[in-house]
């Protein structure tokens, strides 16, 4: 299950990947962080652009950019003197969901599936929206009108996605061993 990877969420996870280092978990550190937001400075220093400049060019490294903060995945701002991106939620969110393409889809080896139900009330249809769409792009399958399942090991994925997106309190997530 290995999909084509936009050089836009290569990117994303980069700046997800190099946050996380500095963070030590880059989505515990946004949840925890009252400001909400990731700062990665920008500029020849810093290795995540260099790379990216030279594998496709200043002209198309500014083209994303310029995507990515018309998409809201970031935006950038003025700190301290020097130019800084600010990863946001949406951006975070894109981040992990692209992990897991880039990553592969692996089977949990225990052969167990996770098994996530649901139930958002009619009036937060946009959060039952933007459910659905992580958990399919995480690899879930519809089983039932509220209930998927998956047999990869994305449960800590899915976890942490439900948190930054505040929709934990509708969902509940079991490990079955056969369906």
């Amino acid at each position: 299950m290995y999909m084509k990877i936009s050089i836009t969420d290569k990117f994303l996870w980069d700046i997800y990947g190099a946050v996380e280092e500095v963070a030590g978990g880059a989505a515990d550190f946004w949840l925890g962080n009252k400001y909400r937001r990731i700062n990665m400075l920008l500029g020849r220093e810093n290795p995540i652009f260099r790379k990216y400049e030279k594998q496709i060019g200043k002209r198309e490294f500014g083209k994303i950019i310029y995507y990515l903060k018309r998409k809201n995945y970031i935006t950038s701002e003025n700190l301290k003197g020097k130019r800084a991106i600010i990863l946001t939620k949406s951006g975070i969110s894109k981040a992990l969901k692209a992990s897991f393409n880039i990553d592969g889809a692996k089977k949990r080896k225990d052969g167990k599936w996770i098994m996530l139900t649901f139930d958002i009330p009619q009036q937060h249809k946009k959060a039952r929206e933007l459910l659905r769409s992580i958990i399919h792009n995480l690899g879930y399958k519809m089983f039932q009108q509220s209930i998927w399942v998956c047999p990869y090991d994305v449960s800590e994925m899915t976890e942490k996605l439900l948190q930054m997106h505040s929709l934990e309190k509708y969902v509940k997530i079991f490990l079955i061993e056969e369906l």
